[in-house]
């Protein structure tokens, strides 16, 4: 089959921080505002996490609708999952970063014995999608818990998170253009998009009295989502027209 990883390109990281921050405002407001509860939130978006999972995994090549509506998922129950931990079970966010940094590394550790790669350019079978799809989970819960533990537990807070992270994406991007590892900048980047997903969506969506803008969950969810929405229909019109155009011409 073909790659079913999209090109890295300014729209890419654009959509995945957008996806990160909701991913933190939406598991926030079906959990706390519409009232499921993080048990139920988290049932609920694991089986739709399942379900798109199978269509993102039947489909032969990168279709931009079910990739995109994946990812939303994704970043969503690892959310959720790294709240389960801290706040129903009590787990510490010093805990949880390391157990889900340690994850991740394992999962690159067994995808590379594997398949002797991590590059997303050769996303072209089945055990190297799941292989991904993992890595996602894992990326996700652990910038969920380094970004929580940065602005909560470390007292950064939601304004200095989003600069400090957005600083470091940028440190990423000057080794990368410096010509270190394409393969290891994707993923060291790919894992702070969360943490600056999650500190964006915190300072939009949070009172002003705990240092936010107040805009709340529902606003910022919605707002976000119409902008994954408008960005992955221009993708999905730009694929069709270029598959569509003359070969000749």
């Amino acid at each position: 089959m073909l790659n079913k990883v999209p090109e890295v390109t300014l729209i890419f990281w654009a959509i995945k921080v957008l996806s990160t921050t909701v991913g933190e405002t939406g598991a926030d407001y079906l959990a706390v505002h519409v009232g499921l509860g993080a048990n139920l939130t988290l049932a609920c978006m694991a089986s739709l996490l399942f379900a798109a999972l199978i269509l993102q995994l039947r489909a032969r090549h990168y279709v931009p609708w079910i990739y995109w509506l994946t990812v939303v998922l994704v970043s969503i129950v690892g959310t959720q999952i790294t709240d389960l931990l801290t706040d129903k079970l009590e787990v510490s966010l010093y805990v949880s970063t390391a157990v889900f940094t340690c994850a991740l590394a394992a999962t690159f550790a067994i995808w590379f014995a594997v398949e002797r790669t991590l590059s997303i350019r050769t996303i072209v079978t089945s055990r190297r999608e799941l292989f991904y799809w993992a890595a996602n989970l894992f990326t996700f819960a652990l910038g969920t818990a380094a970004g929580d533990l940065a602005t909560e537990a470390l007292g950064l807070g939601f304004r200095l998170g989003v600069i400090v992270f957005g600083v470091l994406i940028a440190f990423v991007a000057v080794f990368y253009t410096l010509g270190v590892n394409s393969v290891l900048t994707f993923w060291l980047a790919y894992i702070l998009t969360r943490p600056l997903g999650a500190s964006l969506g915190d300072l939009l969506s949070q009172s002003r009295h705990y240092g936010g803008v107040g805009l709340g969950t529902v606003h910022t969810s919605l707002a976000f989502l119409t902008v994954i929405i408008a960005l992955v229909a221009w993708m999905t019109f730009e694929g069709d027209r270029t598959e569509g155009a003359d070969p000749a011409q």
